[in-house]
Parts: structure tokens; C-alpha cells; sequence
């Protein structure tokens, strides 16, 4: 999954940015409310993790913007602003949730595990398909009972692909989920992921859609 972190301050970016990183995301991180703005009206991240007070833009108008525009990104507020009515403020604009600094980095992640639960329609924080199961909260895979060690990359396709069983991904929108922006791509990379998968799952647990990408069948 993919996020999109906006934070100026460096320390506290830094630390949450390794630490997505650590539980299996794919981050881009901007320190600026007006670069957030226009790379958010180019292309969508999965989540956005928005800072309210910005340089250049601040974070509400940030979020007012993108629901004007009708987007229904999940976007979770990190701020210092903690008074009810900035909490109530954050969510009327329409957040999905409201995080107050100082935070756990543990809360954040459980946070934005469930958001993304919500997004997918799914009540469970376990994901389970013929025989798979996936734990978000932990990164673990089994099948049929036998955990599997997965390096993270490959976990990340089998999540995407998890997610939406039934629906092609394509190698462009996989790669995406890898990588974030100032990241070399490997030509291969994706196909690479998907034949170690399959070696794991079995060969026909991934299927091949021509012209589409890749597709867990439901």
C-alpha cells in the first residue's frame, strides 16, 4: 500500500516515514502543504497522512480541497492542534481519522490498518482466501496451516492482490505499491515477486490476465 506523508518537520517525518516503511508500506514524503496539493491532483496515493500546520498550504485547506473535488482518499490528520473543536474541525473537513501528536507509531499503524479495512469493506483485520491467510498487524502468511517467509516486496503484491481477489492489478499499479518515488524500479522486479509467489502458493494461485496485469482468482 501506499502512502503519501505530509510533515515538515524532519525528525518526527523521518522517524514515522522508516517506520511504514518497516510495517510493509511504500511511502513518498512531502514537507510542503502547496507541492502536497499538486502532486495530489497528478495521482492518488492509497493513504494520505497530512500534517495541519503546513508551509506553503495548510493541511485543512489541503482536505476541504480534495473533498470538494469529490476524491474519497483515506486521509489520516497527525497534528499538535488538540482541542475538541480542532478534532471535530479535522473530521467535519472530512478526515477519516485524527491522530494528536505526540503519537505511538504503533497507534498509527493500527490506525491506518484500519482505514484501509473500512476502504476494502472488510470487517476483519485477518485476511483469508483459499487457504491463504494474511495478518496485516504482524506480516505473516500461511497456507493451509504452514507459515511462509516472505521478503516484504513479495508480501506486499500478495496483499494488494489479497485485497481485491478477483480483480487484475497491473504491473504499473504494483509497482507503485513497491516503490516510492525517489526509488529505482527494476524492470523485472514485479515478475520476479510474482514467480516467487507462485513457487510459495502454487502455480495456479496467481493468475496472468493478458493485456491486464495479475489476479488472485476469487
Amino acid at each position: 500500500m501506499r502512502v503519501l506523508l505530509v510533515e515538515d518537520d524532519d525528525l518526527l517525518g523521518s522517524a514515522v516515514c522508516k517506520g511504514l516503511q518497516q510495517a510493509g508500506y511504500a511511502v513518498d514524503w512531502l514537507r510542503d502543504g502547496r507541492q502536497a496539493m499538486n502532486a495530489l491532483r497528478d495521482a492518488e496515493p492509497d493513504i494520505l497522512v497530512l500534517d495541519l500546520g503546513l508551509p506553503g498550504q495548510d493541511g485543512l485547506s489541503i482536505l476541504r480541497d480534495l473533498r470538494h473535488r469529490q476524491s474519497d482518499l483515506p486521509v489520516m490528520v497527525l497534528t499538535a492542534r488538540d482541542t475538541v473543536d480542532d478534532r471535530i474541525g479535522g473530521l467535519d473537513a472530512g478526515a477519516d481519522d485524527y491522530l494528536v501528536k505526540p503519537f505511538d507509531l504503533g497507534e498509527l499503524t493500527a490506525r491506518l490498518r484500519a482505514i484501509a479495512r473500512r476502504r476494502t469493506g472488510r470487517a476483519s483485520p485477518v485476511i483469508e482466501h483459499n487457504g491463504i491467510v494474511f495478518d496485516p498487524a504482524v506480516r505473516s502468511v500461511s497456507v493451509d496451516g504452514e507459515t511462509l517467509q516472505l521478503p516484504g516486496r513479495a508480501m506486499a503484491i500478495l496483499e494488494a492482490l489479497l485485497e481485491r481477489p478477483g480483480v487484475p492489478l497491473s504491473r504499473e499499479r504494483l509497482e507503485q505499491i513497491l516503490y516510492g518515488w525517489g526509488e529505482g524500479v527494476e524492470s523485472n522486479a514485479v515478475e520476479v515477486h510474482i514467480h516467487h509467489l507462485r513457487k510459495k502458493l502454487g502455480k495456479d494461485a496467481i493468475k496472468t490476465i493478458r493485456g491486464l496485469g495479475y489476479m488472485i482468482p476469487k
